[in-house]
């Protein structure tokens, strides 16, 4: 019978790509890895692997492999979350990962909202940005991701994940008070402050300046929307800014319409083979109840 341990491995290298990914991910050496691969070989009775330049491809065979390993581990997987669901209650750890202004506005609320409704969970939270953070649910180094998708500007697929809406927020011009301000047009002069290049968010910006008639000059760009916050509250730059990251909180800067009024969906995505998790329904619960409780504030 074929170790469904190096069968991991070997699905692991399929979706990473390399051995020194795979020993990241899994806490391994990269000689162990490359050793159970070897011994995986060796049970199958034929190559898995061959030399591509300075990389390890899978074979005809080893593609064929790592593709019922996917299914076998999803089984398995299924498996551990009907034992859990036997329990009656939400029990157990849920990995999620989170963009920023989800951490700073809806993690806070639905840990509280956790503490009551089920207080055998533990949430461990890691920040990561969207883009990689579907990525990482769908190879399974996290149970859940709280992710984004800007108008125009559609988050990336990945085959095994559900989504489900969590809410809408508006996008809105934020310039420093007394700026005289009132459109996109009248801030083409000033200094943009942005996320770094390649981030949703910066696309959406830059595209919103570009179909106003100018390219932004962006003098600064960091992904910390506090940061963010701060240099247009102080008057050095005009941005644009989600609701989510200060609903709530006092603000020293004027939140203007955008044209066309454009709305961010956030949504939660999970590997359907985890659906039947009451530890993660618990949190996505959570995470929902949270909403109308930000919206109030």
């Amino acid at each position: 019978m074929l170790d469904v341990r190096r069968l991991r491995l070997l699905r692991e290298l399929r979706l990473r790509g390399t051995i020194a990914a795979v020993a990241a991910a899994l806490a391994y050496a990269p000689s162990a890895v490359s050793q159970q691969l070897s011994a995986l070989e060796r049970e199958v009775g034929v190559a898995l692997t061959r030399k591509q330049g300075r990389r390890l491809a899978l074979t005809p065979q080893g593609e064929l492999l790592a593709a019922h390993a996917e299914r076998i581990l999803a089984q398995l997987e299924a498996a551990e979350r009907a034992v859990a669901a036997s329990l009656g209650r939400p029990v157990g750890t849920v990995r999620i990962a989170v963009f920023q202004s989800a951490a700073l506005s809806l993690v806070p609320e639905m840990l509280r909202i956790l503490a009551g409704s089920a207080p055998e969970v533990r949430v461990e939270m890691v920040q990561r940005e969207p883009e990689t953070a579907l990525y990482d649910t769908h190879v399974g180094d996290f149970d859940l991701v709280v992710a984004e998708q800007y108008p125009g500007h559609a988050a990336p697929q990945h085959p095994g994940l559900d989504r489900e809406v969590l809410m809408t927020d508006a996008l809105r011009l934020a310039v420093p008070p007394g700026s005289g301000i009132r459109t996109l047009a009248d801030a083409a002069a000033r200094a943009w402050v942005m996320e770094p290049v390649g981030a949703a968010s910066r696309h959406f910006a830059e595209q919103q300046c570009r179909l106003a008639g100018f390219e932004p000059d962006v003098r600064f760009a960091t992904a910390d929307l506090q940061a963010q916050m701060r240099l247009i509250e102080t008057g050095h730059a005009v941005g644009i800014v989600n609701d989510l990251t200060w609903v709530g909180s006092e603000v020293g800067f004027e939140a203007l319409p955008l044209p066309g009024e454009p709305r961010r969906e956030i949504f939660t995505a999970g590997r359907t083979a985890s659906s039947g998790s009451p530890a993660i329904a618990a949190v996505r619960q959570a995470l929902r109840d949270a909403v109308p409780q930000l919206d109030d504030a």
